[in-house]
């Protein structure tokens, strides 16, 4: 018997594609701005704006930390809010269009400014745009469990929605390549990046909105009887979250995960401009060799889920990764073919840290909710995206300050001849560092609680405590 069988009563609105594609939609608004972030920000701030990579990558920290201490506060207001729109979608329609705006003038250097002014932008845009992200982000990241009922459903839910990364991910790279073939002038061609993935991070938001409404309130009026925002103290609510084991192990997964990916992500068009003498274009297409290749195998991952579990697919795509940053490691100049062929082994085991741990949250909301008797997606969202953007911040950072430590020289990338200790440092960040953190996420997927069969007996006993007559809200 499988938690399928065991998680009735069904919504009326089954989850259909309209559903499922309007809810990936959604996916776009985080991950085009992501990607274009994670990818050329720290590069756009020490080329174009000129800072050094220490302040660089103070830029990053500050707006990440501060990002990061929003992060369970929207969580827990978004849980309590009350409207016709239901508890999500008011933060999410207010908070697209600053959103989109902001992230447009991320992108916007001041050339003629001094270093002071040039820093003190790039704060306060960041921060203005990193409160606009959460506000939108972690409302709608609580959507993949207010949208389902059962175990597959969530898995086949998360997959569209990591098949959507993936895809944004691919058009954001498309875009800046396009861009960056037309445009020759280096302030100008960010300028037009940045104004066009806002723009379409601002809509996709609204269209998940109009295309997920008719299933969310389905699953409000199934769940109205037993599902209510708790009255706790944010303080004791991160507490009692911070104590579900299966929620740990999944924060840690994904943490090494997105470590891995977002150290490699950083790092690579300096790996591919200053260690392979290549140019930004060919940073681009290695990207897309990359994301191409991850959302391919995404298909093949999903289906073969069905047969083994989640962990199982974990355990089986990420040492596909680590085989490839051990090759990056020991690639040389001129190898350019090889390049290529890394990229691919590498984004069929990743493909599978896109998708993984953001299906196991909602299998520990479930548990959280046999224990309390209260559903808190808000909160579990919104801390699991607060520890990863901390924990980013202070990577990224760390790799601006590696960079600097090693005497990376900024400005005229690919023209000013590094130092050999700023092309060690460069081939240490793109293998040797962010291999550790996968092989820590491995560890932690090998030792998850939370199978589907222990699942399933988790929603037979939750429905049995469903079925029972429904508390006074307190």
């Amino acid at each position: 018997m499988t938690s399928d069988v065991l998680s009735s009563p069904q919504p009326t609105v089954p989850l259909d594609r309209k559903t499922q594609l309007s809810y990936g939609a959604g996916e776009v608004c985080s991950e085009i701005t992501g990607s274009i972030l994670v990818f050329f920000w720290l590069f756009f701030l020490t080329e174009v704006v000129d800072l050094s990579p220490g302040q660089a990558g103070s830029v990053l920290l500050i707006a990440r930390v501060w990002d990061a201490v929003l992060d369970p506060l929207v969580g827990w207001l978004s849980d309590h809010t009350q409207s016709r729109w239901g508890r999500r979608y008011p933060w999410m329609v207010v908070g697209a269009l600053p959103l989109g705006v902001s992230f447009a003038l991320l992108l916007w250097a001041i050339p003629t400014a001094s270093v002071t002014w040039r820093w003190l932008w790039a704060c306060a845009i960041a921060i203005v745009f990193y409160t606009a992200y959460t506000v939108v982000i972690v409302p709608y990241s609580t959507l993949g469990a207010e949208l389902t009922a059962t175990y597959s459903e969530r898995t086949r839910l998360v997959s569209v929605k990591a098949a959507f990364s993936i895809a944004s991910s691919i058009i954001a790279l498309i875009i800046a390549q396009i861009i960056f073939g037309i445009v020759e002038d280096e302030v100008l061609k960010y300028q037009i990046v940045g104004g066009i993935c806002g723009a379409i991070a601002t809509l996709t938001i609204w269209l998940c909105v109009w295309g997920t409404r008719e299933r969310f309130d389905a699953m409000q009026q199934t769940r109205q009887r037993t599902v209510k925002a708790p009255s706790l103290p944010i303080a004791q609510q991160l507490r009692m979250a911070l104590s579900n084991r299966p929620f740990l192990f999944i924060v840690g997964i994904y943490l090494c995960s997105w470590l891995g990916l977002q150290v490699t992500a950083a790092i690579l068009p300096y790996f591919v401009v200053e260690w392979m003498g290549l140019t930004e274009q060919s940073f681009t297409q290695m990207a897309l060799t990359f994301q191409i290749t991850a959302l391919l195998m995404m298909l093949f991952w999903r289906r073969l889920s069905g047969y083994l579990g989640k962990r199982a697919i974990y355990l089986w795509g990420i040492p596909l990764t680590l085989a490839a940053q051990l090759g990056f490691f020991l690639l040389q100049p001129g190898q350019t073919w090889g390049m290529y062929g890394l990229c691919v082994l590498a984004g069929m085991g990743l493909s599978t840290a896109y998708f993984i741990p953001w299906s196991m949250l909602p299998d520990a909301v479930d548990f959280d909710e046999l224990r309390t008797g209260k559903r808190r997606e808000g909160v579990f969202a919104g801390l699991m995206v607060q520890i990863k953007k901390v924990a980013i911040a202070g990577t990224i950072f760390f790799i601006s300050e590696a960079l600097e430590l090693s005497g990376f020289a900024t400005g005229n990338v690919g023209v000013v001849a590094q130092p050999e200790s700023a092309l060690l440092m460069i081939r240490l960040l793109i293998a040797p560092i962010p291999a550790l953190s996968l092989v820590f996420g491995l560890l932690l997927a090998a030792a998850y609680p939370l199978s589907q069969s222990v699942h399933a007996e988790i929603m037979l006993k939750l429905n049995a405590q469903r079925q029972q007559p429904a508390e006074v809200s307190d």
